[in-house]
């Protein structure tokens, strides 16, 4: 007996060949694994930016800290994920080494809107090559320059696109939805909290519960990056 040849078509176990109606299909079961990450939220508030993440932690033995979503690029420079926690790790160490050379050959700090370009970029490369797949995690680019604050959302596919307030991860529409509704231009830190707080919150299954001790929030402004810690975003809560 020969082994049975394998019926499905070679457009969907690589991610270079398109399939005849023009999609790439591992593109796409990438974009499913981002869909299943926690949420995490991005708004421009009136000093700054506030990035805001489920770290979701899944028992009582978990030491919290070990679980990152939130990572600092640059003084000036943070990314939110949601997908493969791998992945974005991968893609930080690799966006660093991009902000060190900037300034190694320039002399200064890599500007906001270049090191999403960068990011989006090394994310559509992983499209287009064989031996390769995509990377399974997206991004909230976010940052304070000369030119003011900026926030990106990038995909797996390397698409990108500037934003006021964003939300990547699971039920993503939810808190998008709620964002749109709610935002307004020039929100103080207290209001920026309370929304990334109550968006990611919308996004949550219906057993499940949130609590501040869940999340992580951190802050990009005039001074550079921050993480908050509990009892700030405690008093902020307030």
């Amino acid at each position: 007996m020969y082994p049975q040849v394998s019926k499905v078509p070679a457009y969907d176990k690589v991610p270079t060949m398109f399939s005849p109606d023009g999609r790439l299909y591992q593109v796409e079961y990438a974009s499913k694994i981002v869909e299943q990450g926690t949420t995490g939220a991005g708004i421009i508030y009136k000093d700054g930016i506030l990035l805001g993440a489920d770290k979701m932690i899944k028992s009582e033995i978990m030491v919290s800290d070990s679980v990152e979503k939130i990572f600092k690029i640059d003084e000036n420079i943070g990314v939110v994920s949601a997908g493969l926690v791998g992945d974005a790790r991968r893609l930080v160490g690799i966006a660093r080494r991009q902000a060190q050379d900037n300034r190694m050959v320039f002399g200064e700090k890599i500007q906001v809107n270049v090191m999403a370009k960068e990011i989006a970029e090394t994310k559509q490369a992983f499209t287009q090559y064989g031996g390769l797949r995509p990377f399974g995690v997206a991004f909230i680019v976010a940052g304070v320059d000369e030119t003011g604050a900026k926030l990106f959302e990038t995909e797996p596919s390397g698409a990108l696109a500037q934003y006021k307030a964003i939300a990547i991860g699971r039920n993503k529409e939810k808190a998008m939805h709620f964002l749109e509704k709610e935002y307004k231009d020039g929100l103080p830190l207290e209001k920026a909290v309370s929304l990334v707080y109550r968006a990611i919150e919308k996004s949550l299954p219906e057993k499940e519960k949130m609590g501040s001790e869940r999340l992580e929030f951190a802050v990009i402004d005039e001074n550079g990056f921050r993480n908050l810690n509990s009892q700030e975003v405690k008093q902020l809560m307030k």
